[in-house]
């Protein structure tokens, strides 16, 4: 006997998802298009395996794709340690995926009573996740490009859509692919982003968000960029702590969340800039990892240009040792850089310490970073 569309709701709110709803299986041919026209934007997502042309099409991934089921999780229900925001996108610090915690014991729960009753799924990580979610009804879009929700967090974007495509057809739910911003806001997301990865109104180049560049990026970041980049380790939120429609939900008071209060003293700045392989894979690694343990030196640069961009003068004997220890050249040449804005006579003394045995680029940031 196939399942009920009640039935399906029933159990995934049974399973802690707020939200469901219902789509087609037809192809995201719009999505299609869009990802077309800005190719040279999105090329570089298919050599790191994202897919995303693939994934507009559900039948890809199971040939007898008849609708998608969509619920959505919040994943901001309480506030996070003062200590991790604005160097940790919120959506990171509290992902168990590797460790297969709460929220992944949940989403196989879901998966397995489908099949239980009969029902085939796939649950690719890239289908279009949030136009999955408008397409069903369930919100809409910021100017940001993030997804609205129209019942949680205050309607705010700190949730995350998950789409499952079945085998079995259900009527599906009314679509709500819209922009719904207020008329008032003067788009200030795209005012506030740093890197100006926003362009206009849910239009970007992904290639200058703070995101790409903190886990993708194969080289440092251009001395304009990185100041632009400030504080943030890992993902960007700025576009979202901007956002009037975020502010109901910021605006609270919450509890501190335990699960990554326990984790926030791996994530110092310090021990990310010196740490190992062997520290990345016990505590870093399984909390965010879109980088590998093979591109620590991400790590470890992006730490030592939060650290310079923290115009915090605690940091410079931290600086000096990578510059004088780290293995990568590119990571010695962020802690330059960093010393050099930082300043000050301790920073400077390490910089020409460096001076005497660098050469080629190394050499070149040393040099510009005693001349700031």
């Amino acid at each position: 006997m196939s399942l009920t569309k009640e039935q399906i709701i029933e159990h995934a709110t049974k399973a802690g998802f707020e939200d469901i709803g219902f789509t087609t299986a037809e192809p995201f041919s719009e999505h299609q298009e869009v990802l077309a026209s800005r190719k040279k934007s999105y090329e570089w997502t298919e050599a790191a395996g994202a897919g995303l042309f693939d994934g507009t099409d559900p039948k890809r991934f199971l040939a007898g794709a008849k609708s998608i089921i969509v619920v959505v999780e919040p994943y901001y229900r309480a506030a996070f340690p003062a200590s991790m925001v604005g160097k940790f996108g919120r959506a990171y610090q509290d992902d168990d995926r590797i460790l297969k915690g709460g929220f992944s014991e949940r989403f196989t729960d879901l998966l397995k009573y489908l099949a239980d009753n009969g029902i085939e799924s796939a649950a690719p990580f890239n289908m279009p996740h949030r136009l999955s979610a408008a397409r069903a009804g369930l919100g809409d879009f910021g100017k940001n490009c993030f997804f609205y929700s129209h019942k949680l967090a205050r309607q705010s974007s700190w949730v995350i859509p998950l789409p499952i495509i079945v085998d079995q057809e259900f009527a599906p739910d009314e679509p709500t692919v819209e922009v719904g911003c207020p008329e008032w806001c003067k788009n200030a997301c795209i005012a506030a982003c740093p890197t100006a990865a926003l362009k206009a109104p849910r239009k970007m180049d992904p290639r200058k968000c703070i995101a790409y560049l903190s886990y993708y990026a194969t080289d440092l970041p251009s001395p304009d960029m990185r100041e632009r980049m400030g504080t943030w380790v890992y993902g960007c939120d700025r576009c979202q702590d901007v956002c009037p429609r975020n502010q109901p939900w910021l605006a609270q008071e919450l509890p501190v969340n335990e699960n990554v209060a326990l984790k926030a003293e791996h994530f110092d700045l310090p021990s990310l800039l010196h740490m190992d392989r062997a520290y990345f894979e016990s505590n870093v690694w399984p909390h965010m990892f879109y980088t590998s343990p093979d591109d620590i030196w991400r790590w470890h640069m992006n730490a030592a240009r939060s650290m310079g961009n923290s115009l915090d003068t605690k940091y410079v004997a931290d600086l000096g040792r990578g510059l004088r220890e780290n293995a990568d050249e590119r990571v010695r040449r962020m802690c330059a850089w960093a010393l050099g804005r930082l300043g000050g006579a301790q920073a400077k003394a390490a910089l020409e310490g460096a001076l005497e045995r660098s050469d080629g680029k190394l050499r070149d940031e040393v040099e510009s970073a005693l001349a700031c």
